[in-house]
């Protein structure tokens, strides 16, 4: 107790600067979290709202758009989270390397943050469109710079469900690597060249030195890089929303029945779903990564 009053004194400032925020959060949170709760678990019926109830989940696993829906979300973020790790990883990698012109090529690299999301989109939709996109003529010989034919016809991307949403991870990775990247690199730089020197002077190769001191040391910024890109991977909207509307993620899924179905409480059954998910993987992430680091550290 005495402990945590001298903590209390000694950091009032902070706590009294953070509290409106943490309270604000904290509040909006509860409100939502409180009425997605309260319409998940209530039917309307004739006889009157029934609370609590299991009706509107039992609802969506018979549902085979839902349970297309939870298959498509899983494997885009099994295929996400870790393409978005190992992108930022080769290109903190390459950055972490003294060279002519660093300063400007990390400052292109951080280029797609300052784009807004949906005119990222937008702008994959036109280059994948059907038939006359750019990537087909591109394809298909049409452009003076590609003479060389590669198709015979045109490919409809966003006809399929495997293409579009490849279209949309592709987008979604191109626009969140420079927040991955980033954070590994700050956990490069961090460690000491002193390091690596004593290992060279041992006779440890490169491939060595990345196994035995990069990944050891690299496991917590990995796993706040797997924690944050697996979230907004699992609650991806906006690029499968444009370029793979015909395919609905889980994300994509609650929006629909919001505004087709036109029944919100299924819609808050989904993502109070997908909320579990999230909750779920996070700390299957941070269990794996805890694995993971001790066999990285005896190797």
């Amino acid at each position: 107790m005495t402990r945590i009053r001298h903590l209390a004194k000694t950091n009032l400032f902070g706590i009294v600067i953070l509290a409106p925020a943490a309270l604000y959060l904290l509040g909006f949170l509860l409100i939502i979290l409180f009425k997605v709760l309260e319409l998940a678990f209530t039917r309307v019926s004739p006889q009157g709202p029934l609370f609590p109830t299991a009706h509107h989940f039992v609802a969506l696993s018979r549902n085979p758009e839902f349970r297309q829906a939870f298959v498509r979300t899983v494997w885009f973020t099994l295929i996400g989270t870790p393409l978005e790790l190992i992108v930022g990883l080769v290109a903190a990698l390459l950055l972490v390397q003294a060279f002519k012109g660093r300063g400007v090529i990390r400052s292109l690299m951080i280029l797609p943050l300052t784009i807004p999301t949906i005119v990222t989109a937008i702008m994959l939709y036109i280059m994948f469109d059907f038939p006359g996109g750019h990537v087909n003529d591109i394809l298909m010989g049409r452009h003076a710079f590609f003479p060389f034919q590669v198709m015979s016809h045109p490919v409809d991307w966003r006809g399929s469900g495997f293409f579009a949403l490849m279209v949309s991870l592709f987008g979604k990775v191109w626009r969140d690597m420079p927040i991955s990247m980033l954070i590994i690199l700050a956990g490069l730089q961090a460690i000491g060249q002193d390091q690596y020197e004593a290992a060279q002077t041992l006779g440890a190769s490169a491939s060595q030195r990345f196994l035995r001191i990069t990944l050891p040391l690299l496991t917590p910024a990995m796993s706040t890089v797997l924690v944050l890109r697996s979230v907004e991977v699992w609650k991806e909207f906006i690029f499968p929303f444009i370029l793979a509307g015909s395919y609905p993620l889980l994300a994509t899924l609650i929006e629909r029945a919001y505004h087709e179905w036109r029944n919100p409480n299924e819609a808050s059954a989904i993502a109070l779903i997908l909320l579990a998910l999230i909750i779920v993987s996070t700390i299957l992430v941070f269990h794996v990564l805890k694995w993971l680091r001790k066999r990285l550290v005896k190797v």
